[in-house]
């Protein structure tokens, strides 16, 4: 588990992309700020905070849990027909 924290409270991030890493990041920060610093792009991801979507502005406050999963597309082609 890599560890963001230098000191105080923090924000736990599970990462589901590709495989489950738990990771803490330091204090209240924005979502896309984390996204940044994972290399991840942000059109890739969900990124969701208990039962809710959460969008790059939203801010994560300390002692927040988030967790981010890649988005998935699927299907039969011809589904609709």
């Amino acid at each position: 588990m890599k560890n963001y924290r230098r000191g105080g409270l923090k924000v736990k991030v599970i990462l589901r992309y590709p495989k489950r890493q738990e990771l803490e990041f330091p204090g209240a920060r924005r979502v896309r700020d984390i996204l940044k610093e994972l290399n991840i792009n942000p059109e890739s991801v969900l990124v969701i905070r208990g039962d809710s979507l959460v969008t790059g502005d939203t801010v994560v406050e300390e002692n927040d849990v988030i967790e981010i999963r890649p988005v998935m597309s699927g299907g039969q082609a011809d589904a609709l027909h």
